[in-house]
This record gives structure tokens, C-alpha cells and sequence, in this order.
């Protein structure tokens, strides 16, 4: 007997029932995207390790423990994308398409990560990538985070809490380095052996642990926004005003660091309480070194991704459904009105209308499906039908009775469809 095959650990299909929703969102983000002048790029889903060893840091997570690495026929070591913002930029510096000036993009698709699969978190996983190249700015900074609150407000899964901090530029991180390594060296015997491997090669990152044991000696580690310099301090007044003139309510967390180490000064993360640990369903910030570390010249750059999965189980959380269902469903009896479902079928697209041809089966099995389908009426066709001219509507929800009409008034009846 042959081997029943099954999805690889960690990648899960979407059913066709489970799609709408994801459609919503799909539709949802572009309108949003649109409306901020962000333009649709597409780039490769295997890119070179180096970027991303380069992009990301080699003592992160990411790079460490999770990416799916391998050499290709030609012994070249390749990487699945753990996350696009690399990608992306490479694409910019490669094609030089910010000659002109800065630009606004936004990407979507799977990204790749070995972790231990739970809800909200897969190694197939999908995700939004928006990014503003160029733009050196705090107005920027803020722009994308009004932008996730106005998406928000569009799919209804508010209210959703906004956290923000700066990590400062380079010189900032290294004065705050030393006295952060200080304090956790002062308490050793409360660190785990995550803390102690990222110690003395990326100690900020201690900050994000989630270790209960731990939480009280971090809360009491030395603080970098009370570290910055001036430029970096001033940028970040500048987004928090920006954000009050906006309306948008936002909690300033010094534990918030990100994981990648292209980062510098402002970070954000939006949290909803609404689907367990898994708690965060965007975050980015500012990453102004990174062009340069990908072999790019200077240019500033901020950014976020979005976990589609986590938006989407937000969004169940909150009972928000999304149905798929044609406007109405052909059911025939009979050689003559098999022929005529078809066209009929055709007209009614031709008019930008959704329906589905019973295919199979008698009367009473077609009727079933119409009904299963969600659509509102069933369209009958039978020899009476095509003797008399005209079709049979059935409404199959809420009150109404069946009619022989027109087709002209069958079409008027569904182009009402709300």
C-alpha cells in the first residue's frame, strides 16, 4: 500500500472555506497600501545566505537556529527568506531603482523560519513587508504606524495597542553596551544559557527574553532611551508628537528591541491581547545602516511586517466572517436545458455576475448543492422553462417565493444583491 503523504511540519494549507477571510485582508491591504502611496514589488523567495548573515546578524535567533539553509548544484549556500526587508533592499541597490528619489513599496508572501510550530506561529508562515527607502525623517516613522491604525479600523479588529521605542544610533548602543553588560554580569546567577550565550555578543537582545525568572532584573537593567544622543532623542520626541497630532494612542516600552540588528532609533510593535502569546501582528521600525551593510551607499530607510496568520486569527477572534458564495446557482433537468444553463451561465458573467452550473446529478442533488453553495437564488431550468421563454428564480434565503420570469427581471432581481 502506497504511503499516505501529508504537509511538511509547520506548513499548513488554506482551504477554500478558510480563504475569504485571508482574501479580505488581502484586499483590505492594498486599498490601505494605496491610499499611502506604497507601489507592489516583487522579489525571489531563495536569496544568498550572506544576505541575510550580513542583514540580520549572525548572533540572532534568525540566522542561528531557524533559517533553511542548503547548498544548490553549484555548491553555493541558499537561504528560504526568514523576512523580506533584505531582500528588498537588495533588489533596490542591484537595480538602483531609488535614482530618482525615495520610494514607497510593499511586498507579500511565505517566509521561512524552523521554529517549534503553535498557534500564530508556523515555519511557513505569511507576511506583509512594507517599506519606505529613502525617507530619512521621523514623519515616516509615524506615517506607517497611522497607516496599521487605519487598517485596523478598516477590518475591525481594534482596539489594538500600540508600543514604540528608540535604540538610538551606533554610538548610542555602544555607551549604553557596556553598563547593560555590567548590570547583567552583576546578576549572573539569574541568567539563563540564552542570556549567557548573547551576553557579550548581543546583549540588548537579553532585553526581549521571556523568561519569568528574569523579568524583574531586566525591568531594573539601565534604560537606553534615558542613553540617547540628541539626533536620536530628537527623532523620537518628533514621532511621539507626531502620533498625539494623529490620534493614535501608544505606550512608550524601553524593553521593546526587535530581533533583527539592522535597526536604529525608533521600533514599534502593535499587540492585541485577542490571540494568546503570540501576541504581536506587526513590528518594524528605522533601519538606516542597512544599505550600506548590503554593499549599498547610505540611505535611510524604515519599515514593518505584517503576520497575515495572526491578523487573520485576530480577526476570528473579534467574529468576523467572510463568505464566498456566487449570485446565484443554474440548476437543469433535461438535454435541452443542459445546453441552455450554459449559456444562460455566460450572460450572467458577461453582466459581472458569479454563478456556478449544476454539473451532475438530478434535480433533487442539484437543489442540494445550490442550497450548500450560499447563493441567494436558484436559477431552475426545465422543459417548461424553455417552452415558455423564461426561468424559474427561487430565493434560497430568508422569505420569498419562486417565479417564472424574464430574464431581464431575473437579471434586475440579482444586480440587487447587496
Amino acid at each position: 500500500m502506497t504511503q499516505k503523504l501529508q504537509s511538511v511540519r509547520g506548513m499548513e494549507d488554506i482551504l477554500p472555506d478558510a480563504s475569504p477571510l485571508w482574501e479580505a485582508l488581502e484586499d483590505a491591504c492594498r486599498d490601505v497600501f494605496r491610499q499611502y502611496g506604497y507601489r507592489n514589488i516583487r522579489t525571489p523567495l531563495v536569496e544568498p545566505t550572506a544576505l541575510f548573515v550580513r542583514g540580520l546578524g549572525e548572533v540572532t535567533d534568525i540566522v542561528e537556529k531557524e533559517m533553511y539553509t542548503f547548498p544548490d548544484r553549484n555548491d553555493e549556500s541558499l537561504t528560504l527568506r526568514p523576512e523580506a526587508t533584505a531582500g528588498i533592499v537588495r533588489a533596490a541597490i542591484e537595480h538602483n531603482f531609488l535614482y530618482n528619489g525615495p520610494m514607497r513599496v510593499w511586498t507579500a508572501g511565505p517566509m521561512f523560519r524552523y521554529e517549534r510550530p503553535q498557534k500564530g506561529r508556523q515555519r511557513q508562515f505569511h507576511q506583509y513587508d512594507v517599506e519606505a527607502l529613502g525617507f530619512e525623517g521621523p514623519d515616516v516613522d509615524a506615517e506607517q504606524m497611522v497607516l496599521l491604525a487605519r487598517l485596523w479600523k478598516r477590518l475591525g479588529i481594534g482596539p489594538v495597542q500600540l508600543h514604540v521605542n528608540s535604540i538610538g544610533d551606533a554610538a548610542d548602543r555602544a555607551a549604553h553596551r557596556g553598563k547593560l553588560v555590567a548590570h547583567f554580569e552583576s546578576h549572573a546567577d539569574l541568567l539563563d544559557e540564552d542570556a549567557k550565550r548573547r551576553l557579550h555578543t548581543n546583549p540588548l537582545r537579553i532585553l526581549d527574553s521571556k523568561n519569568p525568572a528574569m523579568q524583574a532584573m531586566i525591568e531594573a537593567a539601565p534604560r537606553l532611551t534615558d542613553h540617547l544622543g540628541d539626533p536620536a532623542r530628537e527623532h523620537f520626541e518628533a514621532v511621539q508628537r507626531l502620533l498625539r497630532e494623529a490620534g493614535i494612542d501608544f505606550r512608550v516600552n524601553p524593553r521593546l528591541v526587535r530581533g533583527m540588528d539592522y535597526y536604529n532609533r525608533t521600533v514599534f510593535e502593535w499587540v492585541t491581547d485577542r490571540i494568546g502569546a503570540q501576541s504581536t501582528i506587526a513590528g518594524g521600525g528605522r533601519y538606516d545602516g542597512l544599505f550600506a551593510m548590503l554593499g549599498g551607499k547610505p540611505t535611510p530607510a524604515c519599515g514593518f511586517g505584517m503576520g497575515m496568520e495572526r491578523v487573520v486569527l485576530t480577526m476570528q477572534a473579534h467574529g468576523i466572517a467572510a463568505a464566498q458564495s456566487p449570485d446565484a446557482f443554474v440548476v437543469h433537468a433535461g438535454e435541452a436545458a443542459a445546453a441552455e444553463a450554459w449559456r444562460l451561465a455566460e450572460r450572467l458573467r458577461d453582466a459581472g455576475l458569479a454563478c456556478v452550473v449544476g454539473a451532475g446529478g438530478g434535480f433533487k442533488s442539484q437543489m442540494k448543492k445550490a442550497d450548500a453553495s450560499g447563493a441567494p437564488f436558484a436559477i431552475i431550468l426545465g422543459d417548461d422553462e424553455i417552452a415558455a421563454g423564461k426561468i424559474t428564480l427561487k430565493p434560497l434565503r430568508g422569505d420569498g417565493e419562486q417565479q417564472l420570469v424574464t430574464l431581464a427581471e431575473a437579471f434586475e432581481r440579482l444586480a440587487r444583491r447587496p
